[in-house]
């Protein structure tokens, strides 16, 4: 079924930054393929959001690591729609470790989610892009790969090379009609994080009272705030922005 209601793909989009993308598109009219390793949980989230808006909305398994996975997302939303406007290249994993502590699992989990992964989510979308001349893809970040804290060295090396990859296809494909920009998020309050504190017996409110005092806003980000940043990379409000990099961190770059 094709139509002319713009299509977004949203990896890691069953929970966090990628859900509330997902509901953030969703609501201003977009048609969303919510694509997660956890395929029942994105299947889940997508009922949910067709539910509260109304729209289409596709939840699939997919495994951003495995190319094949990438690229039956990206077949998926042709064959239902016949167009990719969007990638949100959200997926991710975080692992902390000082590099002389990596083991090769770290190695492996991290490179191939966090830089290959989001490499093998564009390789999928880029021919339909192409074709139509026309494409927005958002690769998220973090404010980690612009200021490191300690003991994270392998995901913030993976996150400083997500940027560069936004670079080097914002060259390959402006000419294609295609703007590639990053979105580099500082701390987010999501659902990884309030599970996590409420298995060491912490609420919601503890993990507020906790963060106050991060950056110059003094507070952590919801989900939607990320979301927000994304979309408008993905508008025609940035029609003219390709090739670059959105701190969305209250602050936390400057003042630490």
């Amino acid at each position: 079924m094709t139509g002319t209601a713009p299509v977004c793909i949203v990896t890691g989009g069953a929970a966090g930054i990628g859900r509330a993308c997902a509901e953030y598109f969703a609501a201003r009219g977009y048609r969303a393929v919510v694509a997660d390793v956890d395929g029942a949980a994105a299947e889940a989230v997508a009922a949910a959001i067709a539910a509260a808006t109304g729209g289409q909305v596709l939840g699939l398994a997919c495994d951003v690591a495995g190319e094949a996975d990438c690229r039956r997302v990206a077949e998926a939303a042709l064959g239902n729609w016949g167009r990719i406007d969007v990638l949100v290249g959200n997926a991710g994993v975080q692992t902390g470790g000082r590099l002389i502590d990596a083991s090769e699992a770290d190695w492996e989990q991290l490179v191939g989610v966090n830089l290959r992964g989001l490499a093998n989510s564009c390789r999928a979308v880029l021919p339909a892009m192409i074709a139509r001349h026309d494409g927005r893809i958002v690769l998220v970040s973090s404010s980690s790969a612009l200021r490191s804290p300690p003991g994270m060295a392998i995901y913030d090396m993976t996150k400083a090379g997500v940027i560069g990859l936004v670079h080097s296809l914002a060259v390959d494909h402006g000419g294609d009609g295609v703007r590639v920009n990053a979105v580099c998020p500082g701390a987010t309050l999501t659902d990884h994080h309030i599970r996590a504190a409420a298995a060491r017996g912490q609420t919601v409110a503890d993990l507020r009272a906790r963060t106050t005092g991060y950056g110059l806003l003094g507070r952590v980000a919801e989900p939607s705030e990320i979301a927000a940043a994304i979309h408008f990379l993905a508008s025609d409000a940035a029609s003219f922005v390709t090739g670059a990099t959105l701190v969305v961190d209250g602050g936390y770059t400057i003042k630490g």
